[in-house]
């Protein structure tokens, strides 16, 4: 008998539209360079995927035939996609992957990336028309994720083997138009032969201008679902609104998110959404978390009565009037004691962030750590031995664990990035985290920025990225595994395409 879950992810509506032309994310597809046999590129709306066959003799020195799923696109973007070959035959030199290019004549000027059948992964380029095509290989062999992307004349090039972080190569490319071409490419280095790719988890994304600032201008949200152990994902909801921190109910059947300071239930085998009846907190923020036993919400409302401040409550799961938790604010709740009777959250008091626990009944708060700089994110393991947390007390934001009293505080991830909000799997074997490159300072979690989600043992060993995304902020704040520990939800964004 199935899981129940895989029941309900076999059956999840898809409300995002159907490209007129079939291919979805592209406008239309076509062989560049004439080959000498059709081929031809098909969305699969159901999973998610694109297949493209083509034959197509080369894509070296001034030849360019190959099957091209693309559209037409200006300004800044980024274009990501898991890569791989139907099989294992065919030239060693066939190839699959990411171009974009001024038009769609052979010989047009174009940067892409090419995964072959041997390994090779290489940025290959021609900087004008009828040019000869240069290559700048990667050290990355057998790269199956890669990613595009463009900052005006520059284009970041970003190669991975999944489970593995990007490896990058950058270059100024003058001789790319504004308005390009971009798409998907299968060649079969091979003139009397068809090969066929697929590629999944595509994602093309709109970021955020230099004018943004955050929590006044918001891009759009994919709410998505992954198999945490293939990293498959689905977008199940797209919105043009800012959606935030998907959690999974306890029955498997809800995701609950929050959104213009409201709550939202998203019913996974309908696409259902209704709004969570919370009464008068209409100013909820993105730190909403379910009880262990799936009977209570606990949520982070911003009181008029406290200047503003954020106030933890609780309430029925079904949705009913809030009861007030915290006695004071600025408190953003984070996790659930397994027993249901205390709650931990990150709390500014006297100037500093610490975690707190507080009791549900009596609501007496005690102060957990006492650290400089900024302790967040705290959650309770399912069988209640320990605290997770992030800290960025050695400089640099890393996950933490500690006693449920505060004592044994010990480092659990250590290297340069900066990593948030470990969630705990359901059988308390894993934790997933979400990481922020260098470049964003430690403790800030900003909108926007080219982030990953990573899994790991509970000691941190073992460490996998498990998704590469552009998100942050409001991408898994709250706890999102599914009830079986198979899958988990979270928020991806981009604007929108055709701005």
């Amino acid at each position: 008998m199935k899981n129940v879950y895989q029941i309900l992810l076999i059956s999840l509506v898809f409300t995002l539209p159907v490209h007129s032309q079939d291919l979805f994310l592209f406008d239309n597809s076509a062989d560049v360079g004439q080959p000498a046999i059709s081929g031809k590129s098909v969305y699969n709306a159901e999973s998610q995927t694109y297949t493209i066959t083509s034959a197509g003799e080369n894509m070296w020195f001034d030849k360019d035939q190959f099957q091209f799923a693309y559209r037409q696109i200006s300004g800044d973007f980024i274009l990501r996609a898991h890569v791989r070959f139907a099989d294992d035959t065919g030239d060693p030199h066939k190839k699959m992957g990411l171009m974009l290019r001024n038009g769609l004549e052979p010989g047009s000027a174009q940067a892409s990336i090419h995964a072959h059948k041997d390994g090779l992964t290489s940025l290959q380029y021609r900087e004008k028309s009828d040019d000869q095509t240069l290559e700048k290989r990667f050290d990355v062999t057998a790269a199956d994720v890669l990613q595009m992307e463009r900052r005006g004349d520059t284009l970041i090039i970003s190669v991975a083997r999944f489970g593995e972080r990007f490896a990058e190569q950058t270059m100024v490319h003058k001789g790319l138009q504004d308005d390009i071409y971009i798409g998907l490419f299968v060649c079969s280095h091979d003139p009397a032969k068809v090969e066929t790719a697929i590629f999944s988890n595509v994602r093309f994304v709109r970021p955020a201008g230099s004018g943004f600032v955050n929590y006044e201008d918001y891009l759009g949200s994919n709410l998505e679902i992954m198999n945490v152990e293939t990293g498959e994902r689905k977008i199940v909801y797209t919105s043009p609104k800012s959606l935030q921190a998907p959690n999974w109910t306890v029955d498997g059947k809800y995701l609950i998110y929050n959104s213009e300071g409201l709550l939202y239930k998203y019913e996974i085998a309908t696409g259902n959404i209704s709004v969570l009846d919370t009464d008068f907190a209409d100013q909820n923020n993105n730190d909403h978390v379910i009880s262990f036993d799936g009977k209570q919400m606990a949520i982070s409302h911003h009181d008029e009565e406290t200047d503003g401040a954020s106030i933890i409550y609780t309430l029925p799961i079904e949705g009913g009037v809030p009861r007030r938790i915290t006695r004071l604010g600025p408190s953003y709740l984070h996790g659930w004691s397994e027993d249901g009777k205390v709650l931990v959250y990150c709390a500014e008091r006297n100037g500093q962030y610490d975690v707190y626990a507080v009791d549900i009944a009596t609501q007496e708060e005690t102060q957990l750590t006492d650290e400089k700089g900024l302790d967040d994110g705290p959650e309770y393991t399912p069988d209640g031995k320990y605290i997770y947390f992030n800290s960025n007390r050695t400089g640099t934001m890393q996950i933490w664990r500690m006693k449920p009293d505060g004592s044994d505080q010990e480092q659990i991830t250590k290297d340069e990035l900066n990593d948030w909000f470990a969630h705990i799997s359901p059988d308390g074997s894993k934790i997933v985290y979400l990481t922020f490159p260098i470049t964003v300072p430690s403790g800030s979690h900003p909108f926007y920025k080219r982030v990953m989600l990573r899994l790991a043992d509970l000691d941190g060993g073992n460490q996998k990225v498990i998704a590469y995304l552009y998100g942050g902020q409001g991408t898994i704040n709250v706890p999102s595994w599914s009830p079986d520990g198979k899958y988990i939800a979270f928020v991806s964004n981009s604007g929108h395409l055709n701005e």
